[in-house]
């Protein structure tokens, strides 16, 4: 089930949700000190690519918190919107509802990224 929830996922939006957190990545890593904030991004890239099967765990320290603070401002917000939006258009449909509550999963995460793991689920 999670391989044809993946599949129909990536047709119908998971593709721009993936470029968006590759295109994030892309413009953190163009500086040095970004660099570790913009392999994060691509981690969850391919979270974005295949997101059935998986959770995220939420922890973290007081470092992790600062570089949320710093995410949020430059590029969480956005990425949330676009995934907050998402996950609107795909509850028109009962269909979509599983999508939806994928693409709310993934506006959670852009808004606090650092001091989450993804954990592959039962």
């Amino acid at each position: 089930m999670n391989v044809l929830g993946n599949l129909i996922w990536l047709i119908f939006g998971g593709l721009f949700g993936a470029i968006s957190w590759f295109v994030a990545g892309c413009l953190w890593c163009i500086t040095i000190i970004g660099i570790p904030i913009g392999l994060q991004c691509f981690k969850f890239a391919s979270l974005s690519l295949a997101p059935f099967g998986k959770e995220v765990d939420y922890g973290g320290s007081g470092v992790s918190l600062l570089l949320n603070i710093l995410w949020l401002i430059f590029s969480g917000i956005p990425l949330a919107i676009g995934h907050l939006l998402s996950a609107i258009f795909l509850t028109i449909t009962i269909i979509g509802i599983p999508f939806a509550k994928q693409s709310l999963k993934l506006a959670r995460l852009a808004l606090t990224p650092f001091g989450a793991t993804i954990v592959t689920s039962r």
